[in-house]
């Protein structure tokens, strides 16, 4: 590594060694006051550049990335704010379709940390971790200066730091249980607080969505006078065929039929992002005006999108994919994918999960399509650990198909050695893959210990 390199990640370590010392985001007090106050004395530098918010339970890293991608293809310059990063924290950051250097992440923060102090000074409740990124992310896009923002909701919709900017397109991906403890016991509070996002007068596009979900949404589109496009029926998916590498789509936009696009993203869902992502970006250009998008830009578009972390392929003979799948609802999106995309002779899970997750209900899922599980975990503090994940294990897998290794990188060898291993010496290898899973943080993990770079 160049030493300018080793500065500039040095510096990094030194500025994330003072933000984790701030509220994590799994801890939260529901307030938009701060990020207020600090927008407010950095000259509300969210309101420099039209936005597009994605709201949703799953799928909003894919589908805000296609938003950018399309954007970016019809020749825009495009800032995007995800969370949470897979490997690197400047993956949260990204302006002209890649994350921001180390060095202009380290800038973007001691640019705006006198003013996180103010608040801080003013405030009971001292600024979240989050709440400083974002501030960080509103600032460094102003600065770029960007031609739109892409923002993804950290958590819930109505309070979340990011709600702070008022998105002229709100998308709604689908939403299911997840962060009860903050969000709602049932999937209507939760629908609820994500439909926050929804500003006066706003286009709404909006996922395919349970009866449940998908009333208090209508009713917050009507109390803000918003415009709606519901999947299916609006917008959709018309076609979709398996390809080598991805899968071939035929789409229903807002302003037309659009054929041929290659999607190279495995997964019916992942068509889905696809079609909301398209729909988001014809209403942010009017759709309804019957001018359609240029076709050859959105095939170049969505022929380019990258979705780390999402069933994706890390290694050949065995086959390994990563997927971010961190919930029920996820888990089932990865199992049906793997069922209908793959033809593995024997597929080994690695699974390592958060224990404030639903991890009976992610492995209920993954049980369908895995032969064998081995569990572990992450470098998380909130990692479930590997004995408890067992037990659990043990009552849907029986004891038999779950192994243990505490490590993940024991967890990824023992998985290639069991994917690998066959009675039949005329069996080959090449139908044997393994998927690792149950959090986007044993996901980034799992990337680098593969060799892949902060996407």
């Amino acid at each position: 590594m160049a030493e300018s390199e080793s500065g500039e990640l040095q510096e990094l370590r030194v500025v994330e060694s003072e933000l984790n010392e701030r509220w994590p985001e799994t801890k939260i007090e529901p307030s938009l006051d701060r990020i207020r106050a600090l927008t407010d004395l950095l000259a509300e530098p969210q309101r420099g550049y039209p936005v597009v918010h994605v709201a949703g339970t799953n799928g909003k890293s894919s589908t805000a990335r296609m938003v950018d991608a399309l954007m970016t293809r019809i020749g825009l310059r495009v800032g995007r704010y995800s969370s949470p990063h897979l490997q690197l924290v400047t993956e949260r950051i990204n302006i002209d379709g890649g994350p921001i250097s180390p060095s202009a992440y380290v800038e973007a923060y001691r640019d705006i940390a006198p003013y996180v102090s103010i608040v801080d000074s003013n405030s009971e409740v001292p600024m979240s971790k989050f709440e400083v990124l974002t501030g960080m992310a509103f600032a460094a896009f102003a600065e770029a200066p960007v031609e739109t923002a892409v923002l993804e909701v950290g958590l819930g919709g109505g309070w979340d730091a990011t709600n702070v900017a008022d998105a002229q397109v709100a998308v709604l991906c689908p939403v299911s249980l997840d962060h009860a403890e903050y969000l709602g016991s049932d999937i209507a509070e939760i629908a609820a607080e994500k439909a926050g996002i929804i500003k006066q007068d706003s286009v709404v596009v909006m996922a395919s969505q349970s009866q449940e979900a998908q009333d208090p949404i209508l009713r917050k589109v009507a109390e803000m006078d918003a415009t709606v496009a519901r999947q299916g029926q609006e917008f959709g998916v018309l076609e979709r065929t398996v390809a080598v590498g991805g899968q071939m789509l035929r789409l229903q936009g807002l302003s037309g039929i659009y054929e041929d696009v290659f999607l190279p993203v495995h997964g019916e869902h992942q068509a889905h992002n696809a079609a909301l992502a398209l729909a988001s970006v014809e209403a942010f250009f009017g759709a309804g005006t019957e001018r359609q998008l240029d076709i050859e830009q959105v095939r170049d578009a969505f022929a380019g999108v990258v979705t780390p972390g999402r069933l994706e392929r890390v290694r050949a003979a065995p086959t390994v994919l990563v997927d971010a799948a961190h919930n029920p609802h996820g888990a089932r999106a990865l199992a049906d994918a793997v069922s209908a995309e793959f033809s593995f002779r024997r597929l080994v899970g690695v699974v390592g999960v958060m224990s404030d997750k639903d991890a009976r209900g992610i492995l209920t899922e993954l049980e369908q399509v895995i032969e064998e599980l081995v569990v572990t975990r992450n470098s998380a503090p909130r990692a479930m650990e590997p004995d408890d994940l067992a037990a659990l294990a043990e009552e849907i897998f029986g004891r038999d198909r779950v192994h243990v290794e505490p490590r993940l990188d024991d967890a990824v060898a023992s998985a290639i050695s069991l994917a690998e291993h066959t009675t039949d010496p005329s069996d080959s290898i090449s139908g044997a893959g393994i998927v690792i899973t149950g959090s986007v943080v044993t996901a980034g993990e799992a990337r680098a210990l593969f060799g892949k770079e902060p996407v």
